[in-house]
């Protein structure tokens, strides 16, 4: 395995981890135990944790931005790719319910430690606010874009926090139906889009 593939997989099972134990909690002998490598090997591509979380917050934004991009090809119309996003809750409801959302624990965790890198994950964040914020406009939103993609961030979040503390599958479905019922009232085009069209049935 070469260098850039074992640093990838660094990377990748620092990732999990710290979504799993949390930041502090893991250690240089944790990631490198994971990845079957020798301190000596593994300080060759990494001299501080600091600099594995740098890597590992620059592969979530990488991902997410990929997974955006996704959404975007593939639903034209800007109601179902909020409705993707909303439907991350059910994708990942066993991960969500175990650990929590990655996206907010990081966040939350070096918030706390007051680290150098907090405002490096708050990007993740920005990334989806921006990116719904988007979608709302070209739902004809623009005047409250911003304020309609953050509530959407923050019931999101609000179910992945409850989802983690009751493990309540359930729960993480009707709150997701209920989060599209909010888009279908606020949004009478996203309503609009998600009724089948009289012509495809004629």
């Amino acid at each position: 395995m070469g260098a850039t593939e074992t640093r990838q997989q660094i990377v990748e099972a620092a990732d999990q981890l710290f979504y799993e134990n949390g930041f502090e909690a893991t250690s240089f002998a944790d990631i490198s135990k994971a990845v079957g490598l020798s301190r000596g090997n593994f300080y060759y591509h990494f001299k501080t944790k600091d600099e594995i979380l740098d890597a590992v917050i620059a592969l979530r934004i990488a991902n997410t931005q990929a997974m955006l991009d996704e959404w975007e090809e593939a639903a034209s119309q800007p109601a179902e790719r909020i409705r993707s996003f909303v439907h991350i809750l059910i994708m990942n409801k066993t991960k969500i319910m175990a650990h929590g959302c990655p996206v907010g624990t990081l966040s939350n965790e070096l918030a706390k430690l007051d680290h150098v890198a907090k405002d490096d994950a708050v990007k993740l964040f920005i990334l989806f606010r921006e990116w719904l914020a988007r979608q709302f406009i070209a739902l004809g939103r623009k005047a409250d874009a911003d304020k309609l993609a953050m509530h959407v961030l923050m019931r999101s979040q609000g179910v992945a926090t409850l989802a983690t503390a009751f493990r309540d599958e359930d729960f993480i479905r009707r709150e997701v139906e209920d989060i599209h019922a909010w888009l279908d009232a606020h949004c009478p085009a996203a309503a609009e889009a998600s009724q089948p069209n009289p012509r495809q049935h004629a």
